[in-house]
């Protein structure tokens, strides 16, 4: 697809919406679902402000946070055109949360809850070995929120999330932790993330931090990484919508 065949890129947008982050959000929707495709060349400037509504400079912008994302690069003497899918950074707000929104097979979110479980099973090790008692009364208070909050879906799902986020600070592992975080993040601000957990759903949730929390007390690395490992593979599988 070239530039004289591109869709009109952001033509059914309002005017209202057209500007800096909105243009980014819209093009990497395109990119991602399909609209325009790897190798394709994007409208020309011209065409992008015209069907977006804005001046130059706006759409000089977007196509840098655009490169910034690795979605698209320019090509001296054709334009900008689509980059492939392995050279997008996927850990992006913008390019996971589109993604994650537009992949109907729920394939990214599977993918994502393994990754979380390699991930943090090796945080949860590292944290059993590095745990104090300050630590791990932090710990056991997010437990105890989420028991209190069981029947509160928002104040539960926070607590768990706390929860997590508190054995990742025991660990000490940046880079882990920090992607650990930001892919916890990024799934947790989608709705299919929560699918349709069944009515056991938090007893089995409570359970299961019950033994990460144990294992980590004890300073058992093996055991804390295998619960850790189990506990975010079971509650995905919990939640996730049945095709």
């Amino acid at each position: 697809m070239s530039s004289t065949t591109t869709p009109r890129l952001g033509a059914h947008r309002t005017p209202a919406a057209r500007l800096g982050v909105q243009v980014v959000h819209d093009l990497v929707s395109a990119i991602v679902t399909g609209e325009v495709a790897p190798g394709d060349l994007l409208p020309t400037e011209t065409e992008l402000c015209e069907n977006f509504g804005v001046s130059r400079t706006v759409i000089r912008e977007s196509m840098k946070r655009l490169e910034e994302k690795g979605m698209v690069s320019v090509v001296q003497g054709r334009g900008t055109q689509i980059a492939p899918q392995s050279e997008w950074n996927i850990l992006d707000k913008v390019v996971l949360g589109t993604m994650i929104e537009n992949d109907e097979t729920l394939g990214i979110l599977d993918e994502l809850a393994v990754v979380r479980g390699q991930l943090e099973s090796s945080i949860a090790a590292a944290a059993a070995s590095a745990r104090s008692g300050d630590e791990l009364r932090v710990i056991h208070d997010h437990l105890d929120t989420m028991h209190t909050t069981a029947e509160q879906r928002d104040a539960f799902a926070a607590a768990d999330v706390a929860f997590h986020f508190a054995v990742m600070d025991i660990a000490g592992d940046r880079l882990a932790s920090g992607i650990a975080r930001s892919l916890s993040k990024r799934a947790g601000e989608s709705s299919r993330y929560y699918g349709a957990p069944g009515a056991d759903a938090v007893r089995l949730t409570l359970e299961e931090h019950q033994r990460v929390y144990d294992a980590i007390e004890a300073g058992d690395s093996d055991a804390a990484a295998r619960e850790m490992r189990d506990h975010i593979a079971l509650a995905w599988e919990r939640r996730r919508i049945r095709d």
